[in-house]
């Protein structure tokens, strides 16, 4: 297998994780809330769900625990921005760091410790095709995220209970002066951003690097967060940055496994790098962010 080959069987895996926590996000910032504690809600979820797996209890029931864990942290972040309007950044960083402590918590007496992972599923024909065949050859969850990702924007796109919550982002007053219960559609918005990163971290300690180890979830969580800005708050956008970002992070394997001579610790900041110039592209763009951005995204809002 050549290293284009090896990126892209590996890419769609490794943009998983970045993936299911940026589609969580983008609903909650649609919404207009933005939540910094990503990188926690991920960590917590990771440690989680490797618990349920390493003590027999299933990928599945692994994956409920660890949303769920998750989902229960965004509660906390919900209710103090949006009961106590509390300043969602300062909340959102609050979060994050406690959801971390966490997990190293939670996740002490398993470091190192590794479970078995989830099977490959090829699509019939399209796995036999030559470099791009590995494409064709994932895990379950890696199909049900695409399926997500699509449900997601036909859900945006079409449905009315997306252009509620599109109403409830660009501006609160109105859509509640015209019945809509603000604080409720965030507070659901919010808990199933939590539910995603907590999905995402599962996916990233039991399925794609199936073992424990503190602080693995190394900054995906702020990939995460900056995806979504990267993307523009569209659901495409974010989809085609998450596979950007798998394919960099499975680069730096690759140009290290074909004899570069560039440091170690160079190659796995790749991700980060390309974060901080496509972030910085985007941000000179004005007039890209305005005609994509939420309105009255991270401003408190009591009826």
């Amino acid at each position: 297998m050549n290293a284009i080959e090896f990126i892209l069987a590996g890419m769609l895996a490794a943009a998983t994780p970045f993936l299911l926590a940026a589609l969580g996000e983008l609903v909650a910032e649609r919404a207009g809330v933005l939540n910094l504690g990503v990188e926690g809600l991920m960590a917590l979820g990771a440690a989680l769900a490797f618990i349920v797996v390493y003590h027999g209890g299933g990928h599945l029931l692994a994956f409920v625990v660890g949303g769920l864990g998750a989902a229960l942290l965004a509660l906390i972040f919900a209710f103090v921005t949006l009961g106590l309007q509390a300043n969602q950044v300062a909340a959102g960083l609050a979060i994050g760091i406690f959801g971390q402590g966490l997990s190293a918590l939670f996740g002490k007496t398993y470091e190192s410790l590794t479970v078995k992972g989830l099977p490959k599923l090829a699509l019939p024909g399209l796995a036999d095709l030559p470099v791009v065949g590995g494409l064709f050859v994932q895990d379950i969850v890696v199909w049900l995220s695409l399926l997500a990702t699509l449900l997601i924007w036909a859900g945006f796109a079409f449905s009315k209970a997306g252009l509620v919550l599109r109403a409830v982002g660009e501006n609160p007053k109105a859509a509640h002066s015209i019945g809509y219960p603000v604080m409720l559609i965030r507070l659901a918005a919010v808990l199933f951003g939590g539910v995603m990163a907590g999905f995402a971290g599962a996916y990233a300690s039991t399925v794609y690097t199936p073992l424990w180890a503190d602080g693995m979830i190394a900054g995906r969580g702020w990939i995460a967060i900056a995806l979504v800005v990267f993307g523009t708050w569209l659901t495409g956008r974010i989809f085609l940055g998450a596979c950007l970002f798998g394919a960099v992070s499975l680069a730096g394997l690759a140009a290290q496994a074909g004899g570069v001579e560039l440091p170690s610790q160079l190659l796995a900041s790749l991700p980060y790098l390309v974060t901080i110039l496509v972030l910085g592209i985007i941000s000179s763009n004005r007039r890209l962010l305005k005609l994509n951005g939420v309105a009255s995204l991270g401003e408190p809002y009591k009826p």
